[in-house]
């Protein structure tokens, strides 16, 4: 029990963090050893090891503080960050963690911590003991994943709970991404919800300007598309009913 109060306050620590404060891996192997078989600390993954509450009998750490503490520029990212933020319309078994180490997907304690491409200059906050995507960040990587992530309806869902978001920095973070079909998703999405976020005619028409020319499909799997003029996007009939859609610039397709 020598090491378990520092270990506790740090919440997890991983071999080579160990050994530092032992002194030799002789000595780290034996407090891991020792600890795993009283009970004080799991393994998540190779080499790192979270600590267990003597009260609860859980781990001190949250899966999100868990996931953005894997490396050091990890981040919580996509459906996850919605999640800790509490706009989350369901909480999935799954953790997605933005860094540039590689790693194969594994599961620990009931849930499966996920690897996303970290994108260069992403907008990162800290927040209780993690780094996590900002809202905006959040938002549009989120559309821009959405076949891979999520689905759409529930990035809708999600993005439909946010009280509110600065078109400045959803800006900024499509500028960083630098892709044409991502601005036309987003315009195309921040359009119908023009309501709920109010952004500017400038907002659009800045997407616009940087839109793709070509005609793609928002959905590969959607059923009974309309076209969108402005945006050249095939686009589903409704969005699961959350959308309340106008028909005034779009044209059925065959």
């Amino acid at each position: 029990m020598k090491h378990y109060e520092n270990l506790l306050e740090k919440g997890y620590f991983t071999r080579e963090q160990l050994i530092e404060i032992a002194g030799t891996a002789g000595a780290a192997n034996s407090i891991i050893y020792d600890y795993q078989t009283k009970g004080l600390i799991e393994k998540v993954k190779r080499d790192f090891y979270v600590v267990i509450s003597l009260e609860t009998k859980q781990p001190v750490l949250s899966r999100y503080q868990i996931g953005s503490n894997l490396f050091s520029d990890a981040c919580i990212t996509h459906h996850s960050a919605f999640e800790v933020y509490g706009y989350g319309s369901q909480v999935f078994y799954e953790c997605f963690v933005a860094t540039d180490k590689r790693f194969s997907d594994f599961e620990y304690d009931g849930v499966v911590y996920r690897r996303v491409e970290r994108k260069p200059e992403i907008e990162v906050i800290q927040q209780r003991n993690m780094r996590i995507t900002s809202m905006e960040q959040t938002v549009v990587d989120s559309i821009r994943d959405f076949e891979k992530i999520a689905g759409l309806e529930e990035v809708i869902r999600c993005m439909m709970l946010v009280p509110g978001l600065n078109e400045q920095k959803v800006l900024a973070c499509l500028a960083r991404n630098n892709n044409g079909f991502l601005y036309q998703k987003c315009g195309y999405i921040f359009e119908e919800l023009k309501e709920e976020f109010r952004f500017s005619d400038t907002f659009f028409a800045k997407c616009e300007a940087h839109s793709s020319d070509a005609k793609r499909y928002l959905m590969k799997e959607a059923q009974n598309n309309v076209y969108c003029k402005r945006w050249k996007l095939y686009v589903p009939l409704s969005l699961k009913g959350l959308i309340d859609k106008g028909v005034g610039d779009y044209d059925a397709i065959g």
